[in-house]
């Protein structure tokens, strides 16, 4: 298991290689179901997945891959021979894991390691509480009620381990068990220790049962992009698109800046990240784009011209995503 507060990254690659032989048929004439095969898909999904349920948009997205399931109703209550089981069982986790590598989940693994680091470091943790208590008493009194452990453990999150109350409702238990969810009041030593006492419960509980959290994260790297490049048809009507702007744009700008602020206005559509996301996409954009104005400067290009430089800058910035992809809040 991983650590609890590192994020790993669930991109579908494994999943190719799962053994999906469906047990052999109890007659000859008996069937499976398509909600039966989606069950069994899931299962096995979900034990090469931390045990983590698959987001409803995912398994949907997955199912408009899949033919036999055009009509999902339909596909439900239909039944299959084994072969045909098999196949579609087989064709689903394929989907999922294409799915998934075009728009990956980013997930923490909370199995009470952070935890643990987090409580043998008796310095570490004395820094912790005191912060929080400072944080949490706003007006200064030096006490605060037993009640706001719940708001330290929220301030602590994921990072630290502690899983939301809406993934991990047994929190609540936690906090009654210890009697945090009432009004008396403690100095900073006494919350020190009843956040210790909860933390040391909590880190037991996910030893037992790990919580995994997804992120709202979206990485950017590349695979939309490049379905946009190998669809000709696409890829036509978004140059089309950079050349009406062109043909629109104030005079004196050149072509370069033109496609630049075209992509970074359209990023969602295209698959590309959005520029305000964070430094690395507007280094992502500049180096791109510098490399591609060489010997260009700010010449105003004819529309052939045109053509091969977006389907250019668009080659090079899925190159670039592929090799470092950028993660930005969904």
């Amino acid at each position: 298991m991983s650590d609890g507060g590192a994020l790993q990254v669930l991109d579908g690659t494994h999943l190719r290689a799962l053994d999906l032989t469906l047990p052999p048929p109890p007659d000859l004439h008996s069937g499976l179901s398509g909600a039966h095969i989606l069950h069994i898909a899931h299962s096995t999904l979900s034990a090469s997945l931390f045990a983590l349920s698959l987001p409803q948009p995912l398994t949907a997205a997955a199912l408009t891959r899949l033919p036999a399931a055009s009509n999902h109703d339909a596909f439900l209550s239909a039944e299959f021979d084994h072969d045909k089981a098999s196949q579609i069982l087989r064709d689903y986790v394929t989907a999922i894991a294409d799915e998934l590598k075009d728009n990956p989940l980013v997930v923490s693994v909370l199995d009470g390691s952070t935890l643990h680091l987090l409580l043998e470091d008796e310095d570490d943790f004395a820094m912790l509480a005191e912060n929080l208590f400072t944080d949490l008493d706003v007006e200064d009194k030096g006490k605060i009620s037993k009640s706001q452990i719940q708001n330290a453990l929220s301030q602590m999150g994921v990072e630290m381990g502690v899983p939301p109350f809406s993934e991990f409702p047994q929190l609540n238990d936690l906090l009654r068990k210890h009697g945090a969810d009432g009004e008396e009041e403690l100095g900073q030593a006494q919350f020190a220790q009843l956040l210790q006492s909860v933390l040391q419960d909590l880190e037991v509980e996910l030893s037992k049962k790990n919580v995994v959290y997804i992120h709202n994260i979206q990485i950017i790297n590349g695979s939309k992009l490049r379905q946009v490049l190998g669809n000709e048809k696409e890829l036509n009507s978004i140059v089309e698109k950079a050349l009406k702007e062109k043909a629109e744009a104030k005079e004196g700008l050149a072509s370069i800046e033109i496609i630049r602020s075209f992509l970074e206005r359209n990023a969602k559509e295209l698959g590309l990240p959005r520029s305000e996301a964070n430094e690395a996409v507007v280094l992502l954009y500049d180096d791109v784009f510098t490399e591609v104005a060489k010997g260009k400067g700010s010449a105003v290009l004819e529309k052939e011209e045109l053509v091969k430089l977006v389907k250019d800058i668009l080659e090079r910035l899925a190159e670039q995503l592929q090799s470092n992809p950028i993660f930005q809040e969904a």
